[in-house]
């Protein structure tokens, strides 16, 4: 409830100073923007699901880092459609995935090099595999 409280006061406390510097109309038009990019999130949320699939498959991130990468996205998004100046920067922060790993790894960073090899090693080979080798015969009577 104290925490509630504490968001609820800065929440009133940022959105108050920000409308006052740019206005009503300006305010009521960052309310509907933000809230449209929020939707548009979570409409484009298998996007954003597949590319951290595709992470996670190649050992870029582990399956904890992706679980949170995607909780991260979703929460973010509802921040954005709530309306309010301090949710909609906690949304904002929330849609970039070096923020979320900062907050995911508690500003451990892992460096995996070897992450790109290996995704561009798998994409040739996927070329490679899509290849035929054929020889084509004629039919010239000089070859009998």
């Amino acid at each position: 409830m104290l925490y509630f409280l504490l968001y609820l006061f800065l929440e009133v406390l940022v959105s108050v100073n920000i409308s006052s510097e740019i206005g009503g109309l300006a305010t009521f038009l960052e309310i509907l923007f933000t809230a449209f990019i929020g939707m548009s999130i979570l409409v484009n949320f298998r996007t954003t699901l597949m590319e951290n699939m595709r992470a996670v498959s190649f050992s870029c991130i582990d399956l904890e880092e992706f679980q949170r990468l995607n909780l991260f996205t979703l929460i973010g998004a509802i921040l954005l459609i709530i309306p309010g100046f301090l949710t909609d920067i906690i949304g904002a922060l929330m849609q970039f995935s070096v923020i979320t790993s900062m907050i995911v790894n508690r500003y451990n960073v892992k460096s995996n090099n070897n992450c790109k090899a290996s995704y561009n090693e798998k994409i040739n080979k996927q070329k490679d595999s899509d290849v035929i080798d054929v020889e084509i015969i004629g039919d010239d009577s000089t070859t009998k």
